[in-house]
């Protein structure tokens, strides 16, 4: 029988070799990998006692301090009161960390370290979220000496004592140092965690932190979504919902249900919204308020109510509808639990190409719940579900890499996989209430927020955060181990940060980092280890980086002088990003004016800077001798950018076509020019070309 192969995509993998960082990577399996995965758990029986998987988390509303000991959101979230563990030390950790956010805002190096002390002594009674703490502070080198052992040594008694967030440092830590198999186990449990804040029908909506630059410049428009409240769009919405609009009641609660589009979390206003929006025939409505009354979101668990309001919702044909009652089935809630009634709903749905089907009917046959136990089905199941992009499939995946069960044992990929789901686990509120801040002006606290995130290992607020410290300088308030950072200290995180990013596949990263070691900004001048960077850049299919090993082996800098590679390169650059037609034309320019006008008057002039493209002197038979100061393209990895935005913004716009037409006429006039001086000197008429300075007067800089 012919080999049918399996694909599905990884969108973001974070623990493959440096090569794939950044790539979709695309994992093939065959059915030999699944009839071998399935030999080696043969000792596996039908006995769904069986705890190598969970069968149906049990999704109960829980918040965030709670799920997530020593959470800020007491600090971050009005109405929030402190939870009463640790009683002796509980009340000094919360003022001490409030203190340390008030700092920051203010860049009061006096009272970080009062509020360091203090976070010390709570850190040394044994407090572990206190330790937590003291280890970031380490990690950072925030009114202590920078020091990534004594960081690790209190992330690993924070995560001994139960703080979640410390084990989501420890385990990016292990991932980095690939040493996956200490990784995999805190993902797992930090994955868990996550899982249980997951709907129960239908997909639940990824929320990823907002990218708050673009490049060198702020990400305006994304920002510009994410003002919540006062976005002049959710006003709008608000406004129609209040007028009636069914549609817009929905939305809105939406909104406050996930916390989207800057919008804070608030299960009570989303009930509020959902109820009004049902009065006005918005099914979809109906499904939802299943959802919160079987979760208990912001209102009492009850499992009677779910399933009136799931009934109604799939009889309005909203399919998903089916994976909740099906749900409340199979763990008997509200109704006499009946596994074979559970299959016919999750069947509903998978038939109406409901992810969340899939993946229930994958569990089903993964445990033997009311079926027979058959992996290879179960396997099945879940990559078709993960092909539909089902969340809750990336868990199941992981614990099959993991544990060999269905498929073949991957730990690598295994914790790449639960680390996917353990980054939406309730620490990443820190990203919003990091947003708020940023939106609100208070650079400091935004800065300190995203750094707490980029130890935990979240590419986007390592970018942010070293975004930050490069943009607002002094302005980011960073405090360093003995007061306000300096110029040299900023420059170090930043780099840092920037290289951390580029691990996690950010090619902008890359570049900038490429970019500090070529031109010597925070660290020693290194083409080499430029190179290095461009070239990872250059592996995410990055076009400036592409464009910059050209110019380098133009040049001989980090890699050996090459005309015919610089050419290939900056070709390539043009098909990776056609916007690069501007800067690769002038560098194939240069490239053809190096090979052959070498000891001409066309040589490269070191003189100039990037705006002055031509420079014009009246000569004694008053007519212009305009020379090409070729140097401009020396100046092109650095003003890339520049140039792409000149080209878009001047050169495409109405009426500047005579531009290019003036930019080509320049350039014949100068090849006829030249190509008269070269008859001439055969002829033995001619003085050498510097001659035309003394003529013409000197070429203005």
């Amino acid at each position: 029988m012919r080999n049918r192969k399996i694909t599905f995509v990884l969108l973001l993998l974070t623990l493959v070799p440096i090569s794939t960082l950044g790539r979709q990577l695309v994992l093939v399996l065959s059915q030999d990998d699944l009839k071998e995965a399935a030999i080696d758990s043969t000792s596996l029986t039908d006995d769904t006692s069986d705890t190598g998987f969970d069968d149906f988390i049990d999704s109960e509303a829980k918040p965030d301090y709670v799920l997530d000991p020593g959470s800020w959101s007491p600090i971050f979230e009005p109405g929030i009161a402190a939870p009463q563990d640790h009683l002796e030390h509980e009340g000094v950790y919360y003022t001490a960390v409030s203190k340390i956010v008030k700092a920051y805002s203010r860049g009061d190096e006096r009272a970080m370290e009062e509020a360091a002390r203090e976070i010390e002594t709570a850190a040394s009674g044994g407090h572990p979220h206190a330790q937590s703490i003291l280890g970031f502070l380490y990690g950072m080198g925030i009114g202590r000496e920078r020091s990534k052992a004594k960081s690790f040594l209190y992330h690993h008694f924070a995560a001994e004592g139960g703080n979640m967030q410390s084990k989501m440092a420890l385990a990016y830590t292990y991932s980095r140092q690939e040493m996956h198999d200490k990784a995999v186990k805190l993902y797992a449990e930090l994955a868990e965690v996550a899982i249980n804040s997951f709907l129960i029908s239908k997909d639940s909506p990824m929320i990823e932190p907002v990218r708050i630059h673009s490049g060198a410049e702020e990400n305006k428009e994304a920002l510009r979504k994410s003002r919540g409240e006062e976005d002049e769009d959710f006003q709008i919405l608000e406004y129609q919902a209040q007028k009636g609009n069914a549609g817009a009641m929905y939305k809105i609660g939406i909104f406050f249900y996930f916390g989207l589009r800057g919008v804070r979390r608030d299960h009570t206003k989303a009930l509020s919204w959902f109820l009004k929006a049902v009065e006005k025939g918005e099914a979809r409505s109906m499904e939802l308020l299943g959802e919160i009354y079987a979760r208990g979101a912001g209102v009492e668990r009850n499992f009677t109510k779910a399933l009136e309001w799931l009934t109604l919702a799939s009889k309005k044909q909203l399919y998903s509808a089916y994976n909740g009652l099906g749900y409340l089935y199979v763990k008997g809630y509200g109704v006499e639990k009946n596994n074979t009634k559970a299959k016919e709903y999750f069947e509903k749905a998978a038939d109406n190409r409901e992810a969340g089907g899939f993946y229930n009917l994958g569990v089903m046959y993964l445990k033997g719940i009311g079926v027979k136990r058959d992996v290879k089905t179960a396997s099945k199941c879940f990559i078709t579900a993960f092909d539909a992009g089902q969340p809750k499939t990336y868990y199941q995946l992981a614990k099959m890499f993991h544990t060999g069960v269905g498929l073949k044992k991957n730990v690598p990929l295994a914790s790449a996989l639960y680390k996917l789901v353990a980054e939406r686990g309730p620490w990443s509120s820190l990203s919003r209430w990091a947003l708020e801040s940023y939106l609100r002006g208070d650079v400091g606290r935004a800065f300190l927020l995203y750094s707490r995130m980029a130890e935990l290992g979240y590419e986007i607020a390592q970018s942010n955060a070293a975004w930050i410290l490069d943009k607002y300088g002094e302005r980011s308030m960073c405090l360093g181990e003995s007061g306000i950072c300096s110029d040299e200290e900023r420059h170090q995180r930043s780099h840092a940060l920037w290289w951390q990013a580029s691990e996690l596949g950010n090619e902008h990263a890359a570049l900038l980092i490429g970019d500090a070691y070529y031109y010597g900004r925070g660290t020693e001048r290194d083409y080499d280890r430029a190179a290095e960077a461009y070239m990872h850049a250059k592996s995410q299919s990055n076009a400036q980086a592409i464009f910059n090993l050209g110019y380098m082996h133009e040049h001989g800098q980090g890699l050996p002088f090459d005309l015919h590679l610089a050419k290939r390169y900056y070709d390539q650059a043009l098909e990776v990003d056609h916007a690069a037609k501007l800067p690769v034309t002038l560098a194939l320019a240069s490239l053809w004016i190096r090979k052959n006008y070498a000891d001409s008057i066309l040589k490269l002039s070191k003189a100039v800077h990037f705006p002055h493209l031509f420079t014009g002197e009246w000569g004694s038979n008053n007519q212009p001798n305009w020379i090409l100061h070729v140097h401009v393209i020396d100046y092109l990895p650095e003003v890339y950018p520049k140039v792409e935005a000149w080209g878009e913004d001047v050169l495409m716009g109405e009426g500047n076509a005579t531009i290019l037409t003036l930019f080509v006429c320049l350039l014949t006039v100068l090849y006829l020019r030249e190509r008269q001086r070269r008859n001439v000197a055969a002829a033995g008429e001619v003085a050498f070309p510097h001659q035309l300075g003394e003529q013409g007067g000197p070429v203005a800089n």
